[in-house]
Parts: C-alpha cells; structure tokens; sequence
C-alpha cells in the first residue's frame, strides 16, 4: 500500500514539475476600440480589463512580462485585445438570456527579417440568473473571463505552431485535438505548404461563414491555384457582398481560369458592383505582373 501511495505521488509531483514549454516575452499589452472605453454594462476600466488579460496570460504559464528587461536577440510580442462587442441574447427558444463577450487577440513581432502578426478569437457566454442589473453585470464579467480564457489558451497554441516545422504540423494535422489541427492548418497556410490546399478546400463546403472566409484568406496567402474552381463554384448563388470578397480572391490568387472568369463577369455580370469589383480585380492582377495571356484579358488588351 506504502509503495502504491510512494509511486502516485512521484506521478503527481513529475507532473507538476514537468516543463509547459518555451515562454514566450511580452513587451506590451494593448487596448483597442470603444467597447473597451465606453461600456456601462461590463462597468470595467481599461485598467482593469488589462489586469485581467494578464491574469489570463499568466496563468497559462507560458508568457513572461519582459518589464524592461534586456532580452537578447530574442524578440518580445506585443499583445493587443480588442472585444468587437459584448451583448445580451436570448436562447433555449427563448427561455433564456445569455451574456456573451466576443475577443480578439492580436499578436506582434519586430524585428525580424518580416514583422509577424498573429489573431486568434474567443466567444464567452454565460446564461443569466436573473434580469437584475447586478446579475446581467456579473454574467458579462464572467463571460468576458470567459473569453479572455479562450483567447489565451488559442494564443499559445498559434505560437507554439509557428515553433513547429512543417513535418511536425503535417502530423499535427492528424491529432484528435481539433485545436491544434486548425493552428497547425493555418500555419502550414502560411508557410505555403501543400499539405495544406486540400483540408481549406474542404473547409469552403462549411456551412460556417466564419470558416468559409477564413479558408479563402488562407488560399489567397497560398496563391492556391487549385482553389480557383472551387472559388468558382462557391459564387454561384451567393449574396452580393459574398461575391464581392470572392472576386477579389480570385483576382489575387491569379492564373488563367481565375482571369477568364473574372473577365468574364466585369463584362457581363447583371449587377454593376460586382462589374466593378470584377475589373478592379483584373486591374490589381494585371499590375501585380509584367505579362498576361492576351485570351484571358479579352480582345482590349491583345497584343497587335
């Protein structure tokens, strides 16, 4: 029994030992936008809202406070937050009202042969226990906790995927923690590895929008030319504003099926917005190189 009660204490105290990973430094922590300045329903200062983010970021072990401290060749983040909204809704058919706090936390390196800049997101929603105003103002508190939680945890999987090499995030994409398969995606997006195009050319069959578009930023970043048909076929039926973003996708990733289309509608699209977004794109696409196949940028620009 001794023995028994001996090995599971090592167990326990190997893991509290064992090492969280590599910190990450933090020069600056930043506030942005009015939600943060000029909210009487969450009743927080920025001052306050700070001391909470850098609760949260420190209570996932892996981020240090540089405080002026000379680091090295080693270079700091800085980290700001942004709440795009925090609101009350009603949910379980109506039964119920929710706090819910959306976040937005970005991160920033200088320094570097390129600066990097990193976003991740978080929603917090608590279900409200009553209509007082001292509980809906607890419930968004706890909701942006919430938030700020989700924000940080996703913060350090990002980073710790941009310390990976590519073969280890291609086997990342494997794992059974969805998390870590969607940041090891968006880095490998990124870096514009192959293993990639395929999963985001699943992702634009999602019934999400957040996912679709962030499928299609990440194919634009890659230059995906195998994403030009899908992107083709994802306009079809789509609202004006949704055709507009995917227009301009296409006109940044190029080629020659992605000028034909594009052509294609400036000329001949019924509805004038998209005719216009559709020759702005060619235009950025013709820019962006010295030639172009003269069939795909149609009889006005053939070579004579």
């Amino acid at each position: 029994m001794k023995s028994a009660l001996l090995l599971t204490a090592c167990v326990l105290l190997l893991g509290a030992c064992r090492d969280p990973g590599p910190r990450y430094p933090v020069e600056e922590m930043r506030l942005s936008g009015a939600t943060l300045t000029d909210n009487s329903q969450l009743g927080l200062g920025p001052e306050q809202v700070k001391a909470l983010l850098r609760q949260s970021l420190e209570a996932r072990k892996r981020f240090e406070f540089t405080e002026g401290k000379s680091l090295g060749q080693q270079r700091p983040w800085r980290i700001t937050l942004e709440l795009p909204f925090t609101r009350e809704v009603l949910k379980d058919d109506g039964q119920h009202t929710y706090a819910e706090v959306g976040a937005t936390l970005v991160l920033e390196r200088f320094g570097g042969d390129l600066p990097e800049r990193y976003e991740v997101v978080g929603l917090g929603e608590i279900r409200m226990l009553n209509e007082t105003p001292g509980a809906r103002r607890t419930a968004l508190r706890e909701a942006l906790e919430g938030a700020l939680r989700q924000v940080t945890e996703s913060a350090v999987l990002q980073l710790s995927a941009v310390d990976r090499d590519s073969g280890a995030l291609v086997q990342d994409l494997q794992t059974s923690d969805p998390r870590v398969r969607e940041f090891a995606l968006r880095t490998l997006a990124e870096r514009r590895h192959p293993a990639a195009a395929p999963l985001l050319l699943e992702q634009l069959k999602s019934s999400d929008p957040d996912t679709v578009r962030r499928a299609i930023g990440a194919l634009v970043e890659m230059r995906a030319a195998s994403a030009v048909p899908a992107l083709i076929d994802l306009s079809r039926g789509k609202d004006v504003g949704f055709l507009q973003e995917i227009v301009f996708a296409l006109g940044e990733i190029g080629g020659t099926e992605a000028e034909a289309y594009l052509y294609t509608v400036a000329q001949g699209h019924d509805q004038p917005t998209i005719q216009a977004a559709a020759q702005q794109a060619l235009d950025t696409l013709y820019a962006s190189r010295k030639h172009s196949t003269p069939e795909a940028r149609g009889p006005e620009h053939a070579e004579h």
